[in-house]
């Protein structure tokens, strides 16, 4: 298969994974075992890079208007000492919040998430996981609260959550959702919190992971053509995901998810047991 298309499968994977509620990480491990891809450039931590750079771009596009709102707002915060009743300065700082637990996590757990995590077995049993956290948080919330109503510690212990994303197949999105409905969210609010509380984490990780490569540790040749493909599929498929999510969950629960998430484990086990009995 040409490499600009594989690029472009994995660019509107990672779009439509990283926010939908079903693991971006762990399809981006699947689908080229699945397919039996060994391209280097393609598994690089380049391609990587760019593709989650070109969703926290979807994630500016889409919410450009919430940003350029609480960024001012955030910094008149530390002008004046004080949310003075502001919605917007509150969040900002709500969403800042959330970011501690995750960069405690990334430092401590970095290593293993990108070795020991990238099992196709494990994933198969965090999808499982995932599911099931996401199918208990949509039946047991209460879905009364909207994201005015959190408080400071709700804030942080729904930033933990996100952190538990750093194991391939627990979803980013999907744990964030979690939280945020046990918290007591509604579900467009749960998303919509999930969503801008990705952002800064996922500016801080992209840089990081950026640094690594501008050190030269890409390790592979970067063709220009495939990886322009990929981070163009990556961008307008998440842009696509981040609208059809919230507005399904104006008037949907989350069940397709949770069978799909069991499905993809399923035909995973299947996979595996197949090729352990050649």
């Amino acid at each position: 298969m040409d490499l600009i298309v594989q690029a472009v499968i994995l660019g509107v994977v990672q779009g439509l994974t990283e926010f939908l509620p079903i693991s971006s990480s762990g399809h981006l491990i699947l689908v080229p075992a699945f397919f039996g891809w060994d391209e280097g450039f393609l598994e690089s931590l380049a391609f990587s890079v760019m593709l989650h750079l070109a969703t926290l771009l979807a994630l500016l596009v889409y919410f450009r208007d919430d940003w350029l709102r609480l960024v001012p707002a955030g910094l008149a915060t530390l002008r004046d000492r004080s949310f003075r009743d502001d919605p917007d300065r509150r969040l900002a700082w709500l969403l800042a919040a959330t970011t501690i637990p995750a960069v405690i996590a990334g430092v401590l757990l970095n290593d293993l998430a990108e070795t020991t995590f990238r099992e196709p077995r494990l994933v198969a049993v965090t999808l499982v996981i995932g599911a099931a956290i996401l199918w208990l948080a949509d039946r047991v919330a209460a879905r009364t609260r909207h994201m005015e109503n959190l408080t400071f510690p709700i804030a942080i212990g729904i930033g933990a959550a996100q952190a538990l994303a750093l194991v391939p197949g627990i979803s980013r999105s999907g744990i964030s959702i979690s939280a945020g409905l046990f918290a007591g969210l509604d579900r467009p609010s749960a998303a919509r919190f999930a969503f801008l509380m990705a952002t800064p984490i996922t500016f801080g990780a992209g840089l990081w992971e950026l640094r690594k490569l501008l050190a030269g540790e890409a390790g592979v040749d970067i063709p220009l053509a495939p990886l322009v493909a990929g981070m163009v599929a990556s961008l307008v498929s998440g842009l696509v995901a981040i609208a059809v999510l919230l507005r399904f969950l104006r008037t949907h629960g989350v069940g397709i998810f949770v069978a799909y998430r069991i499905a993809l484990a399923a035909l995973v086990v299947v996979a595996w047991l197949g090729l352990w009995n050649t």
